[in-house]
């Protein structure tokens, strides 16, 4: 015979997940945030790098505005661009490596081809304005490109960087309408100065 009593349907209820507390989501949203800044932007920029540059473009400033020929001025300025790009590289190795960030990911091959094009022409421009006798143009020709191949490069950095290149822009358009005279210093204002500045700025808010 049937057993006329109802029975009760016995329901499975999962047991709620553990409460987190406030500082462990926190944490979880600063993983997630860092995970995909480094992800889609190029965040080994060295901020202190970038002060070691300009304190080095403020001493050839100095140096190659005691120098009697333009060609010597040339020269302390080409052997800072050497030096420039191999402290650029290291201080970025040095801050990856320190913070486990990755140095040839998808984004740094975009800054460098950002970056690349406007510092060959560079280059090639200045043997032609040398060679042409127009050595006047070259401050105002360096601190223009250089300045377009931080903005283009920059926009796969931190947010910070292509604003320093439109100061380098900037700043390279009115040494084009100062006197030739002022072209040296133009340098030390650009590659020594805003160099300084943002690198702090970028040293304080970009670790490192």
């Amino acid at each position: 015979m049937f057993d006329p009593r109802p029975h009760r349907i016995r329901r499975f209820h999962r047991s709620p997940p553990p409460s987190r507390t406030a500082p462990e989501v926190f944490e979880n949203l600063r993983f997630i945030r860092d995970t995909m800044e480094r992800s889609a932007a190029f965040t080994a920029v060295s901020g202190w790098g970038q002060v070691l540059l300009g304190a080095t473009a403020g001493l050839a400033a100095w140096f190659a505005a005691h120098q009697v020929s333009s060609f010597a001025w040339l020269r302390v300025w080409l052997a800072e661009g050497l030096l420039a790009a191999v402290i650029g590289l290291l201080a970025c190795t040095w801050k990856a490596n320190r913070r486990g960030l990755p140095l040839f990911s998808g984004p740094a091959r975009k800054v460098a081809l950002g970056l690349a094009p406007p510092l060959v022409a560079g280059a090639f421009l200045t043997f032609l304005l040398f060679r042409a006798g127009l050595q006047s143009a070259l401050p105002a020709t360096w601190l223009l490109l250089y300045g377009a191949g931080i903005m283009t490069g920059g926009a796969f950095s931190v947010p910070i960087v292509p604003v320093m290149g439109l100061c380098f822009m900037l700043l390279g358009g009115l040494a084009v309408l100062a006197p030739a005279s002022w072209g040296n210093w133009f340098l030390a204002a650009g590659f020594g100065g805003i160099h300084v500045l943002f690198g702090f700025f970028i040293a304080r808010r970009h670790g490192g």
